[in-house]
């Protein structure tokens, strides 16, 4: 069951590829009252500490799938049902030390009735949440 915060509690933790640590991930519900085609999601921005890891280079993970930014925009045959957590994957050579991080997450979505010059909307939420290893 997905929680009722942006981030969810489970899910943050380091990514390791073939025994080295290479990024970390996070849990993401979909801030919208609906589901939505991925074509319309414009990126996810992840700060912790105070660094920046921009929309641009994460990617989202979502029925199976891992998105690039480029893809999500092409993707419009897939949606994001509103019952589905989504996982961000950041590349961090490293991952993040073990212990206490602030973490902002921020959701940026085009919606179709929202004029141009007002978008994307970008949902934003920060907490607190641990690396344990």
């Amino acid at each position: 069951m997905l929680e009722r915060s942006l981030m969810q509690t489970h899910g943050f933790r380091n990514i390791e590829t073939h025994g080295t640590t290479t990024g970390f991930q996070l849990r993401v519900r979909l801030p919208s009252y609906r589901g939505m085609r991925l074509s319309l999601i414009d990126g996810v921005d992840v700060t912790v500490d105070g660094e920046l890891f921009g929309h641009e280079r994460n990617r989202l993970s979502l029925g199976g799938r891992t998105y690039s930014l480029a893809e999500l925009r092409e993707a419009t045959d897939a949606r994001w049902p509103l019952e589905e957590a989504a996982v961000v994957i950041v590349d961090k050579q490293g991952g993040l030390t073990p212990g206490v991080h602030e973490v902002e997450l921020a959701v940026r979505l085009r919606q179709p009735y929202i004029p141009i010059e007002f978008q994307p909307s970008v949902i934003s939420e920060t907490r607190h949440a641990t690396i344990v290893f």
